[in-house]
């Protein structure tokens, strides 16, 4: 359901639109708008819920991101593999090279996205003690479920 927030509501809400014209054929003393609006207020809270989470990752990811100290941008040093999905959570290999004259750290933000672009789940993965002249690897894992096709890109990334 976080999945699709926009999508889940959509369908709660055509439930809801045509759950409301069947019962409106009924003798329930509580009336079809009752049970509209619980249902309405059902899918709004999910929907709601589900965008919050993601929000509050993708606070979370930056605000990791902000605390390092001395980071440039090293977006153009780091790679991705292709994501696969395990127990419903979806992983991707991360890749960092450091062109540096001595060893870096790198903070690197992954969004994972549907097929249409829009984001589901954001998370930062952290590169240790590179090497100079060398890559790093670390893999990137959703914090939660995810459904369908999965896509991931580098948000953000720093070299420390």
């Amino acid at each position: 359901m976080a999945r699709y927030p926009m999508r889940w509501t959509a369908c709660a809400l055509l439930t809801v639109v045509v759950g409301a014209g069947t019962a409106g054929c009924s003798d329930n003393s509580n009336g079809p708008s009752s049970s509209a609006s619980k249902a309405a207020s059902a899918a709004s809270s999910l929907a709601s819920r589900g965008a919050d989470a993601l929000a509050s990752a993708t606070a979370s990811a930056g605000k990791k991101l902000d605390e390092l100290k001395g980071g440039i941008d090293a977006k153009d040093a780091v790679r991705l593999g292709r994501p696969t999905t395990a127990d419903g959570r979806a992983s991707v290999k991360v890749t960092a090279e450091n062109s540096a004259s001595s060893a870096k750290s790198f903070g690197v933000q992954v969004n994972f996205t549907d097929t249409s672009g829009n984001t589901l789940d954001t998370v930062v993965v952290t590169l240790s003690d590179v090497p100079a002249g060398k890559s790093g690897d670390a893999t990137a894992r959703s914090n939660r479920s995810l459904s369908g096709q999965v896509k991931a890109e580098v948000a953000r990334a720093l070299r420390y």
